[in-house]
């Protein structure tokens, strides 16, 4: 049966040095900004906490972001499966520290779709959103990435934020809803060249994908463990 899909994203509100190495190494992070959009609708559903004068504040407030758990519950409950790129080693892991909800965020995050956990686990490695958008010919835009929102929800460019985040939604239903038509996900290599990795049954959710038995990544330097994308559920 196929997925009713929602696409979720979120977008960090800390302003971090260009060498910043490990994004969670800089914790806790905040969130200036989530989206979703639900695959049967036309557009996104924009989230972020107001100032008291009604413009978006610095950071999501921890009821805010709990109302935003409850919703991606609800959604769930009427039918919808969420669908993220790393959602279960960034998004899900960032919304259960900053909405005080981690159980409910394990819950929503072990029965999700994560595209990239899918595909870690059947490859042993990570690809971007945007190496596969690209090879089915759509791409993020060019003047924005996760590394700069920051600075700009900081410098008052909301919209363009809001924008970005939801855009990331749509990219993310777009290359799971083609991948999964196809049977297969394809990306752009770092050589250029277009590679495929076949996914017979469809997407699996981070539950059923942890299932899957260990590829062989011997012929990696310091290959990654499942740990680093499911470390902080325990």
């Amino acid at each position: 049966m196929a997925h009713k899909y929602l696409g979720f994203d979120i977008e960090t509100a800390k302003i971090l040095p260009p060498d910043f190495g490990d994004l969670h190494d800089h914790r806790p992070l905040g969130i200036s900004c989530a989206a979703i959009w639900c695959a049967d609708q036309d557009e996104a559903e924009v989230f972020y906490s107001k100032n008291l004068d009604g413009k978006p504040s610095a950071k999501m407030t921890v009821e805010d972001l709990s109302n935003l758990v409850d919703l991606l519950q609800d959604k769930t409950n009427e039918g919808y499966t969420i669908a993220t790129h790393n959602g279960l080693g960034f998004d899900f892991d960032i919304l259960a520290e900053e909405s005080r909800r981690h159980d409910d965020c394990c819950h929503l995050a072990l029965n999700h779709v994560d595209m990239m956990f899918h595909f870690f686990c059947g490859k042993g490695f990570a690809i971007g959103l945007n190496a596969a958008a690209k090879s089915i010919g759509i791409s993020k835009p060019a003047d924005i990435d996760g590394s700069v929102a920051p600075q700009l929800w900081k410098d008052g460019n909301h919209q363009q934020v809001l924008e970005y985040v939801a855009q990331d939604c749509r990219l993310t239903l777009d290359v799971a809803l083609t991948s999964e038509k196809n049977g297969r996900i394809t990306w752009i290599t770092r050589r250029g060249t277009t590679s495929a990795f076949n996914i017979p049954s469809g997407w699996l959710t981070v539950n059923d994908a942890m299932d899957l038995p260990l590829p062989d990544n011997s012929w990696m330097d310091d290959p990654w463990e499942r740990s680093k994308f499911t470390g902080w559920l325990k």
